[in-house]
């Protein structure tokens, strides 16, 4: 991962444009957000490893916090587009485009722990400090999946006397606590993946007589 991530930095400084600065800065920023977790990211770290001035991550981002939302950004438009991707592919009946949608999510959270803490954590939530960009592709996420469970409701595969709403929470709430056992490491590693997102979709949705 060093190689590829040292890669991308090393070019002149005066080869960078304006827009392609800013592109090359969140990919740098999601390298040492890895790397080095929430609490280890700084716009200093940020130029040095991009190689630019110590002024110029300002340019773009006044602040980490402004940097953090934007990285969470990306990482909420990524998801975003994984989910409509399954979603629209007619072919598959609704129970399996759940379960794909479902086990998405977590290998997505399993993949990228240090992301997803930042997307979905304390850090930015917690202190109210989410951007109006962040905030406008955040929350409809959550939107799309209520959408989606009242979809699912009227086909049948999932109860249909439980309130749309609630039955969101509770699946969404489900699955973020199945991402953060594996992200902590309590009582479960990627290897129980699949046979416990199996068993949540086995839970929460229904036999259907005829696929539509």
């Amino acid at each position: 991962m060093s190689h590829q991530a040292e890669s991308e930095p090393k070019q002149n400084k005066s080869s960078y444009h304006h827009g392609d600065l800013r592109s090359t800065l969140l990919y740098a920023a999601n390298s040492l957000l890895k790397e080095m977790g929430i609490e280890g990211l700084s716009l200093r770290k940020l130029a040095d490893k991009v190689g630019v001035s110590r002024t110029a991550p300002y340019h773009h981002f006044k602040d980490k916090n402004q940097l953090l939302c934007a990285i969470a950004e990306q990482g909420f438009v990524h998801w975003q587009q994984d989910a409509e991707f399954i979603f629209n592919q007619d072919m598959l009946p609704p129970k399996e485009k759940y379960r794909q949608f479902f086990h998405g999510y977590i290998t997505y959270a399993a993949d990228n722990p240090e992301l997803y803490d930042l997307m979905f954590g304390r850090t930015i939530w917690k202190l109210n400090s989410a951007t109006n960009e962040l905030r406008s592709v955040a929350y409809p996420s959550f939107n799309y999946q209520v959408e989606m469970t009242k979809k699912w409701q009227l086909q049948g595969l999932m109860p249909r006397g439980e309130d749309t709403l609630r039955l969101s929470q509770v699946t969404w709430g489900t699955m973020h606590g199945i991402a953060r056992l594996l992200i902590d490491g309590i009582y479960a590693d990627r290897s129980h993946i699949d046979e416990m997102c199996d068993c949540a979709v086995n839970l929460f949705t229904q036999q259907l007589t005829q696929s539509k």
